[in-house]
């Protein structure tokens, strides 16, 4: 493990998050794929079920993906501005099966403040640890999405939306193209 879990579920939700407006279009094009996104992260709290709440959460999928761009001294003034604006008071709690971790926002939040502010955390550790290196963009001349390399000899190229599988099959089909006599 990299960083503590609550870190690596934060930025994996910030990275499924940012990349849900993509290439392959719009991910939550409705507040029941929202539902249906937070299920899938574990996501607590508070959840109005609103186009408005939509439309905030979409709106801060921008917010998060430019912080992909961004060099450590501008991405630790990016996060600070989160947290700032988010008036985050960081805080142990321990929930569900969960040991103690950090919450920065009360559950009753909005929820676009809080899936910023649980990114902003996971990214203060990542500016702390100095791992700025495993925030990547896929390595896929087709593909805009956004990545962390939580491997530990840091070799993740490509995003979890299947671009690795049509790299290795692209290469596979050019190896056997070379080959004398080969058949496709």
């Amino acid at each position: 493990m990299v960083f503590a879990h609550d870190t690596e579920l934060a930025i994996a939700c910030a990275v499924a998050l940012a990349n849900t407006d993509g290439q392959d279009g719009e991910q939550l094009p409705d507040v029941a794929a929202l539902t249906a996104f937070l299920a899938e992260w574990g996501f607590t709290g508070r959840h109005e079920r609103t186009e408005a709440e939509l439309r905030s959460v979409r709106a801060l999928r921008a917010r998060l993906r430019r912080l992909w761009d961004l060099d450590e001294d501008a991405l630790a003034a990016e996060v600070n501005g989160i947290l700032r604006d988010s008036r985050a008071l960081p805080q142990l709690v321990r929930h569900d099966d969960y040991p103690y971790h950090l919450h920065a926002t009360p559950t009753d939040a909005p929820l676009a403040t809080r899936m910023a502010v649980e990114a902003a955390m996971a990214f203060v550790d990542v500016v702390r640890s100095g791992e700025l290196s495993r925030l990547r963009s896929c390595a896929s001349d087709t593909c805009d999405s956004v990545l962390i390399d939580l491997s530990k000899n840091r070799s993740k190229r490509y995003c979890d939306g299947g671009c690795g599988n049509r790299a290795a099959v692209t290469a596979y089909r050019a190896r056997k193209a070379a080959t004398p006599g080969a058949r496709s």
